[in-house]
């Protein structure tokens, strides 16, 4: 059997499950530095929501962070996380802006793009992989993983098959709620195996706390590259330490290529910075305990450390439970969507507004508006048509229009970024401005007022401008990610 290979995700998506991507620009290049000698079959280091978080919290070029790391790491391939036609946003984006990014993600280090959908609707991505494919990336191709009546292995390895029709270079069975078990992992992983000759990568998070046995038993079946995190950044919602898959592979028969002196000069370094995050309050205790009651809830990682957040934000972190045992009921609801960015946003905020507010689907965010009108693709199931038309009767008639005939806007939003910044801008910095318009915003004014008494400082559920005495606040951008932006209203129906 071949060798296996590990893919460490400490630096994307380890930050994401345990710090909620608040790890800063010289902690990730120290890490990755560091990995970058253990002789991992990639690192994981960009894309999913640390795109957004960089223009966002920490007031950094997403696109320096990749260039840096990129130079921190010359001996390992580097991969991404994209989200299809909403490329690391939460909304489609036109198809010029789409290649932009991702041929600007190549040429600036990236070698493998991992793309999926939350919906795993092929029509979603097959721009981006057509894009992928012309400007010469290795084209990851993800299953989001699920369980429910309408998910089975014969609807994965069917979606594999159409993947590969579509050109993919490798599959990825993306387990982003960690609740595989280890026998289905073992019949899943066997099946696409006899179903195609593509690598295959397991990803799996250990929020369940049985994931090395899941790990175990893939790696038996032939899994050819397996997702782990250095293992200070490793257990509750992120993923199995490192180490651990070493003696799993050594349990399964297979042989792997890590140096081990490099791993273990790693782990040091890693462990001394998550202290820092642990003193900071970044890394929440709540987020390192196994839930294995995440088989019911589907909640992956990242979507709890939000959901945390959201109800301490709202002074009700005692109600989580309550949340919890919603979830499953509004994604019954909309036709058991896989619980994946901007899904487990748009469905767990909408738990959190029926449970708050005492009544389910009172209030109802425009996502989930939208979603229902089938502005986010095609919906694996059956939707609750009592909840739809329940939410239509709050919601304007949308009509969905095909990724192909979305406006190009590059050329709009360069004159708009020229105005603010009084020069004209670089491509990546159009780009960006497009995805996510008021983080980068903000960022720019930020940096053109470092001198001034004029600074805009970003927060969770607010954007706000000071100036000395006086405080304004801004709304905030519709393209920005629900779960960063649940805000409860009054008795007065005003926003808090």
């Amino acid at each position: 059997m071949n060798k296996l290979g590990i893919q460490d995700v400490t630096v994307r998506d380890g930050n994401q499950s345990i710090l909620a991507t608040r790890m800063k620009r010289e902690d990730i290049l120290a890490i990755a530095g560091a990995l970058d000698k253990v002789g991992f079959y990639s690192l994981e280091v960009w894309g999913g929501a640390t795109f957004d978080s960089a223009y966002r919290f920490l007031n950094q070029s997403a696109w320096e962070n990749l260039r840096e790391i990129n130079k921190a790491t010359p001996n390992t391939k580097l991969s991404m996380l994209l989200r299809g036609q909403n490329v690391v946003g939460y909304r489609h984006y036109d198809n010029d802006t789409l290649e932009r990014f991702i041929r600007l993600t190549i040429e600036n280090g990236i070698d493998i793009l991992r793309i999926f959908d939350a919906l795993n609707d092929p029509n979603n991505v097959k721009n981006a992989f057509k894009f992928t494919k012309k400007h010469g990336g290795h084209l990851q191709a993800a299953i989001a993983y699920t369980v429910s009546p309408v998910h089975d292995n014969d609807y994965y390895v069917k979606l594999v098959k159409t993947y590969e029709d579509m050109g993919a270079d490798s599959i990825c069975i993306k387990d982003m709620a960690g609740i595989i078990t280890p026998q289905t992992a073992y019949d899943l992983v066997s099946a696409i195996k006899q179903a195609t000759d593509l690598p295959l990568n397991m990803h799996s998070h250990t929020t369940g706390n049985a994931t090395s046995l899941v790990m175990e038993q893939a790696i038996k079946a032939g899994i050819d590259v397996v997702d782990g995190c250095i293992s200070p950044f490793s257990g509750g919602t992120s993923h199995l330490a490192d180490e651990t898959l070493l003696e799993a592979a050594k349990l399964a028969g297979r042989e792997t290529e890590l140096n081990l002196d490099a791993l273990d000069e790693a782990y040091e370094l890693a462990n001394l910075i998550v202290d820092k995050y642990i003193k900071s309050g970044d890394l929440r205790v709540r987020s390192l305990i196994p839930n294995p009651k995440i088989l019911k809830y589907q909640v992956p990682g990242g979507m709890l450390s939000n959901l945390l957040s959201q109800l301490e934000q709202q002074k009700s972190s005692d109600r989580l439970s309550e949340v919890l045992e919603e979830i499953p009921k509004v994604r019954e609801d909309m036709g058991y969507p896989p619980l994946v960015t901007p899904l487990s946003q748009m469905v767990g905020t909408q738990a959190v507004f029926n449970v708050l507010l005492g009544e389910r689907y009172k209030i109802v965010p425009n996502e989930i508006k939208d979603y229902v009108q089938g502005l986010y693709g095609r919906a694996p199931g059956e939707l609750n048509q009592d909840i739809v038309d329940q939410i239509m009767q709050q919601s304007e008639i949308k009509e969905a229009v095909s990724p192909e005939d979305l406006p190009f806007v590059y050329e709009t939003d360069k004159k708009t970024l020229q105005k603010l910044l009084g020069r004209e801008p670089e491509e990546e910095e159009v780009v960006a401005y497009t995805i996510f318009p008021e983080p980068v915003r903000n960022f720019y004014l930020n940096s053109i007022n470092a001198d001034s008494d004029l600074k805009v400082e970003l927060q969770s559920d607010r954007v706000f401008a000071t100036s000395n005495k006086t405080s304004q606040t801004k709304p905030v951008n519709s393209a920005e990610p629900i779960a960063f932006r649940m805000v409860l209203p009054t008795a007065q129906g005003e926003n808090k």
